[in-house]
């Protein structure tokens, strides 16, 4: 079973819209691990339908390593982004990791991302699933 780790981190909106729509698209057919920077944001992942999920920078390290695919706001690879909760052993953890990794084009401090749309949080996560989802998980790259 392919392993999808989605990681967030203040209130963990982002992931927990992600997992929502992850989980009506796929049902039981993957395994989605919540990965928060905090407690509080892999509690509301797991509201949302993850089958397991951690807290904290090791958590974060140790099963990043083993995901199949990383889902997240581009934060999630820029050390001390999200006000300092993605540190710097997190962000190069996340960025080694062999895992294919789908990052969400989301405003950071400091950081302009140029061509890139305006395109809501839902647009997103559907083009997400309908344009990359299939490929990824089936190893087609």
């Amino acid at each position: 079973m392919k392993k999808i780790c989605i990681i967030d981190g203040q209130g963990g909106g982002i992931g927990g819209t992600a997992i929502k729509r992850l989980k009506e698209y796929l049902g039981e057919s993957v395994e989605i691990i919540a990965l928060g920077t905090n407690a509080i944001a892999t509690a509301q992942m797991l509201k949302s339908g993850a089958n397991k999920g951690a807290s904290g920078e090791n958590a974060i390290i140790r099963t990043s390593s083993n995901a199949d695919l990383i889902i997240g706001p581009i934060g999630i690879i820029i050390a001390n982004s999200m006000m300092g909760e993605v540190t710097p052993n997190i962000a190069e953890a996340i960025a080694n990791s062999p895992a294919r990794k789908i990052l969400i084009p989301l405003t950071q401090e400091n950081v302009t991302i140029l061509g890139v749309s305006n395109m809501p949080l839902p647009h997103l996560i559907d083009e997400i699933i309908n344009l990359h989802i299939e490929n990824i998980l089936s190893d087609k790259k």
